[in-house]
């Protein structure tokens, strides 16, 4: 047992001090094993659901998935302070000193009047900041562990402000129809899919484009393709609830006549 004081509220001192007794000697078991491989799944968990709250607009599970969130936060920066790498003193001084910086048309003399000025300032000063010389330095900085779709939008939008683009998102839908046809082409040969030109590599090119078209016409990859996955559950229940046999006893041609008739009642 440590030594700690219970309150009925507890400041954001507290909640660090409640964060190292829980890694101390005497502490929990389970948080003094933990290390940042360990727990990196928990991390974008606890966002997604702070996702889900802000898309269902529950404050209640916002402000308890914040919370969680910033514990995370916090877990990460008490295993570094243990190691004598960094606090979370450095992590809050480190994202004000950004925002100051980020910000010179709010803390300095630079004039910004529009969010699009705004934003060129800030991604000029986020290379400057990070020493990147080049776009491709850019591009390569943009993390892998996004979401694909994320990570090809982020990367086109990087490449197409050095004017490496379509012209516009008509002429990159001629490009993915090419990249279909050539995946159609490697799935007619047969060959392994993780084959130079097979199916891996054709549907990775699809997608791409399919993402490119997406940052081009000012949508989401991400959240489009979100509502396609609700807007397929919705007409699969449908299919499922108006067959009278299960749906593998189905003929092709019965499966698609339910299927036209859950699209007709679901016209979103």
């Amino acid at each position: 047992m440590v030594e700690f004081q219970r309150k009925d509220h507890y400041s954001y001192e507290d909640f660090l001090e409640i964060m190292r007794l829980l890694r101390a000697p005497g502490g929990c078991p389970w948080d003094r094993e933990q290390t940042h491989g360990s727990i990196r799944r928990n991390f974008l968990e606890e966002t997604y659901e702070v996702l889900d709250a802000i898309d269902r607009d529950d404050p209640h599970a916002m402000c308890e998935e914040l919370g969680d969130v910033l514990m995370q936060v916090v877990f990460h920066a008490q295993i570094e302070a243990e190691r004598g790498r960094f606090t979370m003193d450095d992590v809050v001084d480190g994202v004000a000193q950004k925002l100051v910086y980020r910000h010179p048309h709010v803390f300095g003399e630079v004039r910004a009047d529009t969010s699009q000025q705004v934003l060129v300032n800030w991604e000029a000063l986020k290379r400057r900041e990070k020493g990147q010389r080049s776009t491709a330095d850019a591009v390569e900085s943009v993390p892998h562990t996004l979401p694909a779709l994320w990570r090809a939008e982020k990367i086109q939008s990087k490449t197409a402000k050095a004017g490496f683009d379509w012209k516009s998102a008509l002429q990159a839908l001629d490009k993915l129809e090419e990249e279909v046809r050539e995946l159609r082409a490697a799935l007619e040969a047969g060959g392994p899919a993780d084959a130079p030109h097979g199916a891996a590599e054709e549907v990775g090119d699809a997608l791409f484009m399919a993402a490119k078209i997406a940052q081009m016409s000012g949508v989401d990859p991400e959240e489009a393709l979100h509502c396609a996955c609700d807007k397929f559950d919705r007409r699969f229940r449908a299919v499922e609830e108006s067959a009278d046999k299960p749906l593998a006893e189905c003929t092709e041609e019965e499966l698609l006549a339910l299927w036209d008739r859950a699209k007709a009642q679901d016209p979103s």
